[in-house]
C-alpha cells in the first residue's frame, strides 16, 4: 500500500533528477572543454530535454551565452530552421565589426538583419550559395562566443541541417560547446555518421537508458509526496518499462483520478492511458505498414511477450512475414528484444495497441489464439481469458473453473476468487454448475478477500435456488463468512448458526462452522458458556468425520477461546500445536496471528510478541499473501502496547486507507488510531474516531471493538474532566462485558467507572464482579486495572500498596502505557500525602509519556508537578531550542482562538493554516503550557503573555 497523506492533485513536479548523475557529470565535462559536440540520444520520453535544462543550470553553462533550436516533425522541413530559430535568440552584436560574410545570413534573419552586415551578391551555383550560408553561420557562432549552442530532436532535422552539422563539427569554433539531442529508434542517425569523422574528434555520445526498479520508486516518491508502497512501484514500473516520460504521465493521471488515492497496484490497472502517451503510441503504429500493423494487433492480444509460431499459427501469415513486422515495430519503438524475444516496450504501449484493434477483430483473435493456446495444452488461466474475450462463455466456465481448482491447489485463494467471480457472471450457465462455482468461490471468497463482490452472488443463490440440504448448509457456511469478512459480525454470525441447522449430516463442515461460532470476540448476544459449548460440539463433530484438518481447526479455537478468557490452560495446548508437525504453513500463520490478538487482549504482551514474529516468519516464508491485514493490524497493536509508537499513527492511518474494503479490519484500525490521538492529541479527533467505532460496532454486532470503543471513550472524558460523560460509557461498556461474560475484557472499563464515582455502592459492587470473574485467570492488563479500582475502595492505607501492585503487574506485563498510568496514579496519591516519593513518581510517568509523546498526558503531568512543587525535568521545564515551553507567535494566536471555542477547522479557515497545522499548534500549546484540555488554556496563556 501507498504510504503516508495523498499528495495534491495536481501537475507531478519536476522534482530531483533520478538515476542520471552518471551522464549528468559525463556531459558536464563534454561541455567544459571547448570546442567540444556533445549528442544526448535515447528513446523518446527518456528524459534527452530534462538532462539539457539540468545541463543549462550547471557551470560552465550557467556562465555562457545559451541559444537553443527546436527541430520540427514536419513534412516539409525548412532547411536550417532550428539553427535560425537559435540566432534569432542572439539579439545585438557588440563589440566591433562583423566577418562580411555573416551578411549571408541577413535575408533568413530579418528579425536580427539590423545588426548584420549586408548580404553579399547572389552566386549562381546554389551550392556555392549553402556553403557560404555554412560559413556565415560558423563565423556569427564565433563571434557570439562564448556559447553553448543546444539543437533538440535532431532525428527531425531536414537534410540541408544535417550537412550544416556535418561541415560545423569540422569547423567548430574554439569557445563552441554543441549540445544534440536525438531519439534513437528510428535506428543509426546519419549526423552520428558526421561527428565521427570531424577533426576535432568524435562527439561525445551520452546515451540514456530506462530507469530501474528503484529509480522508478524514487521518481514516483518525488511526483506523489511520499514513498510509494513496493508493490505499488513494481507494478509501475511493469506497466511504464522505466520511461521517466511514462511513469509521469502514469502518475498525473493516477493523481487526477477522482476519489480517494487507494495505493494499491490494481489502481494503476484500471487508469485510461494518458492521451499524450496514447498519441505517441499511436504515431508510432500508425506509421507501420498494413501487414506489420495487423501482425502487431494479434501479438498485443496473445501477450507482452511475442511468439513468433503463436503469432504464425493465429494471423496465417509465414515465419519471414512475422519476423519482418516485429523488426519494424523495434524499429519505431513499440517492441524491443528481451532474453532473444521481442516484446512490448512497456505495458501500456501494449495496451494502446490492443485498443486501437477494432472489437469485431479484437474476438476473432482471442478466439484464434484460444484455439491454437488450446491445441498446445497452455494453462487453464490463459484459455479462460482468450475465450471470455472472444465471448464463447461456455468455454471460457470450463477453463476458468479449472484455473480456480489450480489457483486454490497453490494457496492462492484471491485468484481463484477471481476465476469464479468472472464464471458466475457469464452467461447461460446451468444451476448445478452455477451452485457448485458459488459453493467453491464462498471457500475461496473469505480467504481471498474477495466477499465484497462475492456476497451479492452467494446471497441471490440462497434466496432464489432451490438447494439441497447439505449445499445450502455449505453456501450459508460461506455466506456467513464472507458476512464476517465484510464487517457484518451478527448477521455472519447468526447465518453460520442457520448453517449448522443444514450440516447435521456433514460432521467435517458442521466441526468448522461450530469452531467459527466458538470465536468469543466477534460477536454480541452470546455468552462465552456458549462459545465454549459450540467448541466442544466442534470436537465431536471433529471426531465423527475422522478428518485430521477439522481437529486441528477446533483445537486452533479452543486455544484461542481460552486464551481471550484468560484461562492458563490454553498456553499447554497453544505449545501442543506448535510443538507438533500438525499444522500446514496457512494454519499455523493463521493461528499465530489470531492467538497473539487473544494474548493481547489478556495483556500478555511477551506471548503476542513471540507469536506474531512466528505468525509473520511462518506468513513471509509461504507468501501467504491473504493475512497481510491481519498482520499490519497486530503488529501495530503490538507495537502499541509495547510504546513502540515513533511513526505509528503514520502507519495505523495506512493501514486504515489501505484495508479499508475489509470491514473486520476497519473497526480495529480506526480504534486504534483513536487510542494514539487521545494521548497525542487531538482530543477532538479521538472522540470522533471512538465515536465512529461505537456506532458502527453497535449496529454490526461486533463486540470486542465495542467494549474497547466504549471504555477508551469513557478514559477521554476523564481527561477532559466529563466525569458523567465517561460514567456514561463505563457502564455501557461493563453491560456488554456482562453479557458476554469475559470479565478480562472489563478491567479498564471498571476502573474509568470507578475514578468517575469513587467510592459509590455502584462502584464497589461491580469492582467485585471484576475480582471474581479475574479468579484463576492469567490477564495482566484487567489485574493492573483491577488493583487501582481497589485503591480508589480501599481504605487510606491500603491504596498506596495497590497502586503500586498495579505499577509492579503492568510493568512487569510490559505494557508501557499503562505502566506510565498507573506510576502516574501512584505519584499523585503520595503527593496529595506529602511523600516525598511521590514527586519520582510523576517524573517516572512523565519521562515514560515523554518516551511516546504522549503529548496529553505530559501536559496533564506537568500541571500536576506544577501543583505540588516537583521539579519538571528537561525538556519538559522550558527552554531552547525549539521555544522550549514558551509559544511561538503562530501557536499563541491558535491557542487563544481555541480557548475561546473554536473549532480546529475554525481556526484554520481564519488564520489560513491547514487543519494539521492547527492541530499541531494545539497539542504543542497543550503541551507547553501543562493544561490537559483546550478549555484549561485561557489562564496559562495570559501568564505566557506577561514579560519574564
Amino acid at each position: 500500500m501507498i504510504s503516508g497523506a495523498p499528495a495534491t492533485r495536481a501537475d507531478p513536479p519536476a522534482g530531483a533528477l533520478i538515476g542520471r548523475a552518471a551522464e549528468l557529470a559525463l556531459a558536464q565535462a563534454a561541455i567544459t572543454a571547448t570546442p567540444s559536440v556533445l549528442l544526448i540520444e535515447g528513446e523518446a520520453g527518456i528524459g534527452k530535454s530534462r538532462l539539457v535544462r539540468e545541463l543549462l543550470a550547471l557551470p560552465p553553462a550557467a556562465e555562457r551565452r545559451v541559444l537553443v533550436g527546436q527541430c520540427e516533425q514536419l513534412q516539409e522541413p525548412l532547411p536550417l530552421s532550428a539553427l535560425l530559430d537559435a540566432f534569432r535568440q542572439a539579439g545585438p552584436l557588440t563589440g566591433g565589426a562583423l566577418n562580411p560574410v555573416i551578411g549571408a545570413l541577413a535575408p533568413l534573419l530579418p528579425e536580427v538583419a539590423a545588426y548584420l552586415p549586408p548580404p553579399p551578391p547572389p552566386l549562381s551555383d546554389p551550392g556555392a550559395d549553402r556553403h557560404r550560408v555554412f560559413r556565415a553561420a560558423v563565423a556569427l557562432l564565433d563571434r557570439v562566443g562564448p556559447l553553448l549552442l543546444v539543437l533538440e530532436d535532431v532525428h527531425w532535422a531536414d537534410p540541408v541541417t544535417l550537412d550544416f552539422l556535418a561541415f560545423l563539427a569540422a569547423h567548430l569554433p574554439p569557445e563552441l560547446a554543441l549540445i544534440i539531442t536525438a531519439r534513437t529508434e528510428t535506428g543509426r542517425l546519419p549526423i552520428r555518421e558526421a561527428l565521427a569523422r570531424a577533426p576535432s574528434g568524435a562527439a561525445r555520445v551520452v546515451g540514456l537508458r530506462p530507469l530501474d526498479r528503484v529509480e522508478v520508486a524514487q521518481l514516483a516518491g518525488g511526483i506523489l509526496a511520499t514513498p510509494p508502497a513496493p508493490a505499488f512501484a513494481e507494478r509501475l514500473y511493469e506497466k511504464t518499462g522505466g520511461i521517466p516520460f511514462v511513469v509521469e504521465e502514469v502518475l498525473r493521471t493516477y493523481l487526477e483520478e477522482p476519489g480517494e488515492l487507494s495505493g494499491r497496484p490494481e489502481a494503476l490497472d484500471d487508469l485510461a492511458v494518458p492521451t499524450v502517451l496514447r498519441d505517441v503510441v499511436l504515431q508510432r503504429l500508425f506509421s507501420l505498414g498494413n501487414d506489420a500493423r495487423e501482425i502487431l494487433d494479434a501479438a498485443a492480444v496473445t501477450g507482452l511477450v511475442t511468439d513468433d509460431a503463436l503469432l504464425a499459427e493465429v494471423t496465417g501469415r509465414d515465419s519471414a512475414g512475422i519476423a519482418n513486422a516485429l523488426a519494424r515495430a523495434q524499429e519505431v519503438g513499440l517492441l524491443q528484444e528481451d532474453n532473444r524475444h521481442s516484446r512490448f516496450r512497456h505495458a501500456l504501449a501494449r495496451q494502446v495497441v490492443y485498443e486501437s484493434v477494432p472489437a469485431a477483430r479484437r474476438r476473432w483473435l482471442h478466439l484464434r489464439t484460444g484455439r491454437a493456446l488450446e491445441a498446445r495444452h497452455a494453462s487453464p488461466a490463459r484459455l479462460a481469458h482468450h475465450y471470455l474475450q472472444a465471448g464463447h462463455h461456455a468455454e471460457m466456465v470450463v477453463h476458468a473453473e479449472a484455473a480456480a481448482e489450480t489457483a486454490l491447489a497453490h494457496g492462492n485463494d484471491a485468484t481463484a476468487a477471481r476465476f469464479l467471480l468472472t464464471a458466475l457472471g457469464a452467461d447461460g450457465v446451468a444451476q448445478e454448475l452455477r451452485v457448485r462455482l458459488a459453493v467453491k468461490l464462498g471457500r475461496a471468497a473469505v480467504d481471498g478477500l474477495a466477499h465484497a463482490e462475492a456476497l451479492p452472488i452467494v446471497d441471490r443463490l440462497l434466496a432464489t435456488e432451490r438447494l439441497p440440504v447439505a449445499v445450502r448448509g455449505e453456501l450459508r457456511f460461506a455466506h456467513g463468512r464472507l458476512l464476517r469478512q465484510s464487517g457484518d459480525a451478527r448477521a455472519g454470525h447468526l447465518e453460520i448458526e442457520r448453517a449448522v441447522e443444514d450440516l447435521a449430516d456433514e460432521p467435517a463442515l458442521l466441526g468448522r462452522a461450530l469452531a467459527v461460532l466458538a470465536a468469543p470476540e466477534t460477536v454480541t448476544g452470546r455468552h462465552v458458556h456458549e462459545h465454549l459449548a459450540r467448541c466442544d460440539e466442534a470436537a465431536v463433530a471433529a471426531r465423527r468425520s475422522g478428518d485430521r484438518g477439522v481437529d486441528v481447526a477446533v483445537r486452533i479455537t479452543r486455544a484461542g477461546l481460552l486464551m481471550e478468557l484468560g484461562r492458563p490452560d490454553g498456553w499447554p495446548l497453544v505449545d501442543e500445536l506448535l510443538g507438533g508437525d500438525g499444522l500446514s504453513a496457512r494454519e499455523r500463520a493463521r493461528a499465530c496471528l489470531n492467538w497473539a490478538q487473544g494474548a493481547l487482549h489478556a495483556g500478555r504482551l511477551d506471548h503476542a510478541e513471540a507469536l506474531l514474529a512466528e505468525g509473520r516468519r511462518v506468513a513471509d516464508h509461504a507468501e501467504y499473501l491473504r493475512v497481510a491485514v491481519v498482520l499490519d493490524l497486530v503488529t501495530a497493536a503490538v507495537d502499541h502496547a509495547a510504546g513502540r509508537w515513533d511513526g505509528l499513527l503514520d502507519r495505523v492511518r495506512l493501514i486504515g486507507g489501505t484495508h479499508a474494503a475489509f470491514g473486520a479490519a476497519a473497526l480495529d484500525s480506526r480504534l486504534l488510531r483513536g487510542s494514539l490521538l487521545a494521548a497525542i492529541g487531538p482530543a477532538e479527533e479521538a472522540a470522533e474516531c471512538f465515536g465512529e467505532v461505537i456506532a458502527v460496532a453497535e449496529r454490526v454486532g461486533a463486540v470486542w471493538p465495542l467494549i474497547s470503543a466504549r471504555t477508551a471513550m469513557a478514559r477521554l472524558l476523564l481527561t477532559l474532566d466529563d466525569a458523567g460523560g465517561a460514567a456514561e460509557h463505563a457502564r455501557a461498556a461493563i453491560t456488554q462485558v456482562r453479557a458476554k461474560g469475559n470479565w478480562v475484557w472489563g478491567g479498564e472499563a471498571v476502573l474509568c467507572l470507578a475514578e468517575a464515582l469513587g467510592r459509590a455502592a455502584e462502584v464497589a459492587a461491580v469492582v467485585d464482579e471484576l475480582a471474581a470473574g479475574l479468579d484463576q485467570t492469567d490477564a495482566p492488563r484487567a489485574r493492573g486495572a483491577l488493583l487501582a479500582a481497589q485503591a480508589i475502595l480501599a481504605p487510606d492505607g491500603e491504596t498506596g500498596r495497590l497502586l503500586d501492585e498495579a505499577r509492579v503487574v503492568t510493568a512487569g506485563a510490559g505494557l508501557s502505557y499503562e505502566e506510565a498510568q498507573a506510576a502516574e496514579r501512584l505519584g499523585l496519591l503520595r503527593c496529595g500525602h506529602g511523600d516525598p516519593r511521590g514527586g519520582a513518581d510523576l517524573e517516572a510517568a512523565l519521562r515514560r509519556y515523554g518516551a511516546l509523546h504522549a503529548t496529553r498526558d505530559i501536559a496533564r503531568v506537568c500541571r500536576a508537578m506544577r501543583l505540588h512543587n516537583v521539579p519538571i525535568p528537561y525538556p519538559w521545564r522550558g527552554g531552547r531550542p525549539a521555544l522550549g515551553q514558551t509559544l511561538s507567535a503562530q501557536e499563541h494566536r491558535v491557542a487563544a482562538l481555541a480557548a475561546a471555542g473554536r473549532t480546529n477547522q475554525e481556526i484554520a479557515t481564519e488564520l489560513f493554516l491547514s487543519r494539521r497545522t492547527v492541530e499541531s499548534h494545539v497539542s504543542s500549546a497543550l503541551r507547553k503550557l501543562g493544561c490537559s484540555s483546550r478549555k484549561d488554556l485561557a489562564g496559562p496563556l495570559l501568564d505566557d503573555s506577561k514579560p519574564a
